[in-house]
This record gives C-alpha cells, sequence and structure tokens, in this order.
C-alpha cells in the first residue's frame, strides 16, 4: 500500500534533518543539467512523476550498514560523488531505494547548485566551473507547439551564474531557492512590483510564481512504498528487479550496488571512485570508467568467469576483492602508467579491456614502481607493448564479440605458464584458438598502412615501426612532406598534371608521409621541406643517413616536391615489410 508523503518542501526538510538517506547500494547522481530542469517543468505543469520506494531501517539496526547524504551542491570536477553520513544517532532511517535522482534533483534545485565546466575551458583551470543556481523566467509564456512535433519545456528553467536584468515582456528571472522561504499572496506581489514589474507582466510573473509555491508548498505530490524488511538480501533483489527494466541504471551499476553494500572494512564506493578518478589523471584523455575497475576486480581476483553476472558478485567474491583491493589497485595504476609509457591515450587506446591481461599479469608477479623503468625487465616490456599494440591494431578487431570468454581463457594461460617473464606466445597460441590471431596478412597491412591522419591505428602503427621516440615525452604526428605544401590549393600553383596533384593530395596525411617526432623537434620543423629541414637539423652526414635510414626517408627527398610520389611507394613498401616482420615474429 502506498502512503502519502507530504509536500516537495516536506522531503526537503527530511533530507535536510538527515532522515531520508541514501543506502550505500544507491549509485551516483547521474543526471545531466537539462534533465533537471526538465524535471521542474513537469512539476509546474502537473505531470505525473512516479511514487518512491523507501527502505525503513530500525534504530538497532542502523550501525550494521553505510550511508551517504543527498548531493546537494554538484561539482562536474571536484564532487560528484555524495559524501557517506557517518554516525547517527539511535533513530530510525529512511533509506531511498527507488526516487535517488528525482530527490537529489529538487535538492540541487532548491537548496543548492551545480558547478558545471564551461564549454572550450580547460578541465585544469578552476574557473572553468561557475557556481550556477536554478532560475525561473516568470515571463515565459504557455506557447502552443506546431501539430506534429514533441512538446518542449513550457517553463523556461535554467541554471545561471547570475540572474539575467528584466527585461519587459520577456524576462524576469527568479532564484528558485528563494521559494523555500517565500510566503504566497502580498508577499509574492510585493517581490515582483519592487522589481518593477507591472501590468500583464505582473499577472503573467505572479501566476507562475503562485504555481511554483503550490507545487512546493502545498501540492501533497510524494507517495512512497515502504519496504520494512531489515533482510539484506531481500532488499538488494528488490533494488535489482525493480532497476533492471531501466535503461539508465546499467548492469554494472548494480553490480557495484552489491560490492559498496557488502564490503565490510573498506567504502567500496569511495575507494572505486577514487581509483577511477586516478586512473584518468595519468594522462589527460584518458576515460576509464566504473565498468572497467569492476570488470579488473574479477579479473584480478580469477573469479570463475568475468562476465557482469549477479552470481559472481557473492559475498565470498566480494570479501576476497576487499581482501586484495590494495594489491588490485596498484597493479592496475601501474598498468596505466605504463600504457602511457607506450605513448597510448584515450585518442588511440581503442579498447581498454586490452589493458586488463597485462593487469592480471603485474598482479602475479607483484610488479612495484620500478617496473616501469629497470633495465630488468626491459625486455618484458618490449614484449608486452608489441602484444598489446598488435592486438589494437588487428583490423577484424580483437576485444569485441566474446570478450569474457577471452579474458577468462588469457588470464588461464598467464596464471599456468612456465614462461620467464610476460607470456607473450603462449597468449598469440590462445587468441588463434580461439579465432583472434594476432597474425597479419599483406592485405591487414595495406589497410593499416592506409589510416589517415588522426586515427588511433596511425599512432599504433608508428609506434611499431619506430620504437626509439620517446613516447614519455611531448610527441607528434608529423607530416614528412608537409600538409600545407601537398594540398590541392597549394599544388594547383605548380605547372603539374592534374592527375598528379591529385594522386599528391589524396595521399599526403597518410601513414608512408607521417612520422613521430619530438615536440620541439615538430616545432623546429614546422612547414619545411624535408630536404632542407633534414639539412639544417644534421651537421654531419652520417648522422643524417643514420637518421633517414631509422625513418625509412630515401634519397628521393632532395628532389623536393616531385620527389614526393617516388619517396611515398617507396616508404611504404619498407613499412609494409617492417610491420610484416614485426607483427609475425
Amino acid at each position: 500500500m502506498y502512503k502519502p508523503g507530504g509536500t516537495i518542501k516536506d522531503a526537503l526538510q527530511k533530507i535536510e534533518q538527515k532522515h531520508w538517506v541514501l543506502p550505500a547500494i544507491q549509485r551516483e547522481f547521474v543526471w545531466r543539467s537539462d534533465q533537471v530542469t526538465g524535471f521542474f517543468d513537469s512539476l509546474m505543469r502537473g505531470f505525473p512523476f512516479g511514487t518512491f520506494l523507501f527502505w525503513r531501517i530500525e534504530p538497532e539496526q542502523v550501525g550494521e550498514w553505510k550511508f551517504y547524504d543527498f548531493m546537494r551542491d554538484y561539482h562536474e570536477r571536484d564532487a560528484r560523488h555524495c559524501s557517506e553520513l557517518g554516525p547517527v544517532s539511535s533513530r530510525a532511517l529512511t533509506a531511498v531505494l527507488d526516487g535517488q535522482q528525482r530527490l537529489t534533483a529538487l535538492n540541487i534545485g532548491l537548496r543548492g547548485s551545480m558547478a558545471l565546466k564551461r564549454k572550450h575551458a580547460r578541465k585544469s583551470s578552476a574557473d572553468a566551473y561557475p557556481r550556477l543556481t536554478l532560475y525561473l523566467n516568470l515571463l515565459s509564456s504557455e506557447k502552443e507547439t506546431p501539430e506534429g512535433q514533441l512538446e518542449k519545456q513550457r517553463y523556461d528553467f535554467r541554471f545561471l551564474s547570475e540572474p539575467k536584468e528584466y527585461v519587459s515582456g520577456q524576462e524576469f528571472w527568479f532564484r528558485v531557492s528563494e521559494i523555500m522561504a517565500l510566503q504566497s499572496g502580498p508577499n509574492m506581489l510585493n517581490l515582483l512590483t519592487q522589481n518593477g514589474l507591472q501590468g500583464e507582466d505582473l499577472n503573467t510573473a505572479f501566476s507562475a510564481l503562485d504555481r511554483l509555491h503550490k507545487v512546493i508548498h502545498v501540492d501533497p505530490l510524494i507517495y512512497y512504498y515502504e519496504e520494512p524488511s531489515s533482510d539484506l538480501e531481500r532488499v538488494l533483489n528488490i533494488f535489482i528487479r525493480l532497476n533492471s527494466a531501466g535503461t539508465l541504471l546499467s548492469q554494472s551499476d548494480l553490480l557495484h550496488s552489491i560490492i559498496v553494500s557488502q564490503w565490510a572494512h573498506l567504502d567500496a564506493r569511495r575507494e572505486i571512485a577514487s581509483l577511477v578518478d586516478d586512473l584518468n589523471r595519468v594522462k589527460p584523455g584518458f576515460a576509464f570508467t566504473q565498468n572497467f575497475v569492476l570488470k579488473a576486480g574479477l579479473m584480478l581476483t580469477d573469479v570463475a568467469s568475468v562476465g557482469f553476472r549477479v552470481e559472481n558478485f557473492t559475498r565470498s567474491n566480494m570479501a576476497l576483492l576487499e581482501k586484495n583491493w590494495t594489491n588490485i589497485r596498484s597493479a592496475l595504476v601501474l598498468t596505466t602508467h605504463l600504457a602511457s609509457q607506450f605513448g597510448l591515450s584515450g585518442s588511440n587506446l581503442r579498447a581498454v579491456s586490452s589493458l586488463l591481461p597485462i593487469a592480471y599479469y603485474l598482479y602475479r608477479i607483484q610488479a612495484q614502481d620500478n617496473y616501469l623503468t629497470h633495465t630488468q625487465y626491459a625486455g618484458d616490456r618490449r614484449q608486452i607493448r608489441r602484444w598489446l599494440i598488435a592486438s589494437l591494431l588487428k583490423p577484424s578487431g580483437i576485444w569485441g564479440s566474446g570478450l569474457d570468454t577471452l579474458l577468462t581463457h588469457l588470464r588461464t594461460a598467464i596464471r599456468d605458464s612456465a614462461e620467464a617473464g610476460f607470456p607473450e606466445a603462449h597468449l598469440r597460441e590462445i587468441m588463434a584458438s580461439r579465432g583472434k590471431p594476432l597474425t597479419f596478412e599483406e592485405r591487414e597491412i595495406d589497410a593499416i598502412l592506409g589510416s589517415d591522419y588522426g586515427k588511433p591505428a596511425t599512432f599504433l602503427a608508428l609506434t611499431l615501426l619506430y620504437p626509439f621516440v620517446d613516447l614519455r615525452n611531448q610527441y607528434h604526428i608529423d607530416h614528412i612532406y608537409p600538409e600545407s605544401l601537398t594540398k590541392w590549393s597549394s599544388l594547383s600553383k605548380q605547372e603539374w598534371p592534374v592527375e598528379e596533384i591529385s594522386w599528391v593530395s589524396q595521399r599526403r596525411n597518410l601513414l608512408p608521409n607521417l612520422q613521430l617526432l619530438d615536440g620541439a623537434e615538430n616545432n623546429e620543423k614546422r612547414a619545411a621541406l624535408p630536404a632542407d629541414w633534414l639539412a639544417k637539423r644534421f651537421s654531419g652526414h652520417t648522422e643524417r643517413q643514420q637518421y633517414e635510414s631509422a625513418h625509412d626517408i630515401g634519397t628521393s627527398v632532395s628532389m623536393g616536391l616531385l620527389g614526393f610520389r617516388e619517396f611515398y611507394d617507396a616508404r611504404k613498401e619498407l613499412m609494409k615489410q617492417r610491420l610484416l616482420a614485426i607483427l609475425n615474429e
């Protein structure tokens, strides 16, 4: 039977007084700002917004579980996680099982703020995240929607850093949080008239403000069902069944909730969120997720299957995960630093799952930080790098279908391997037996050599071909023959046949005309033709020859632009033979 829960103001008072809390099995707040404004619009228009599911916890049971406070002031970079409630007095609590997103939206809109990154601003800048509060334009009118189109927001709610000035007949912005203390009737009228509203604007604004006041203070909109059982297994089952049909709550969110509720000593929510943040700080652009960390937990603790299935998240498995968490965390951080050392980033790491076998290997050998730099492990690092890059380069894809089965077999191969060091050869055998060979045919190499500037495969191939470039420092993928000089518009100024201009311009951005350069070298080279830059860069003939040989740059560059076709064809063939040898070793 559903029970009345009062008004929205009543609900927010219960949140403020810590009577309504979030259980550890709940996920974080995930609504976007437009979802919050859309929700307030729905409230104003009288749309139904569903009931809530609560879990009543008696005073004597409160100490058995962890609880979290509702988000109030959201910060996209610095405050995305709900804070732990801490010790509570010996009184009953109401934990929200269903309705967190809606209640949090109300809490932020009516009591708090959202700090969101400005477009094009740098993530590292504190000024990039202005504090925004919810406003309502009291003059927003109820416009009719053309037939056949979905109706957009009728009431203009927006998150703003400061109110806009009153514009007659168009805009008057009211800070929504002020409605909590505002009394109806004369007080609302005085507020509007003191700000210069009169006539039709005054009527429109008063009507909207009065509607907002009724929605928050008067209308009994909160209804809930209360689950009285203290049995966690029953509560988890209700939670999973209730949320598994939704599209916004993923399977990993549900399983994350189980971990959070079952860890006895560590705060799983904080630990997992902190690890995700730390992994993404290793290099700008990395985008590791909770999914990656959860699958890594299953992988590294040798749970029978790495699949996201409830039966894998048993109490005993989660106890094992908690017991080994420090070592798991270290292995994942070390793996991410190793990938960064290989030059990988969010733009070219095609599949983060490819790092899981490496993490398992480092976890098994209990690798320490010196693994990244010590000469003792140089050969091991080379093998890992070659295997990883090859798996990411494979045109047919390795880390897609059948991923969980593949990861389980690779884990077994690493665990049971008798090889000293990273068992690259054994892993290749296992992958071939699973229909995912790391051998490359000529047509696959041709496809790689046709990779365009900026594509992940371009970097991956270059790093295999020219491993002597130190990718720990700033590096660039640079055109050997400058892009600006090989565009159609530039070439058309030459007295060349149209066919030749077309041939060159179509290939200027392809792999055979690209190289890895140190950032300082690239800035020095700029738009110089290769022969001119090489002459400036190297004073000695022998040193220049060594450089040209290492980078597969032939003597045809001495012909200037006229040598592009000869250079391109020759370097493409050299690259092809080198890739075939490296990848099929």
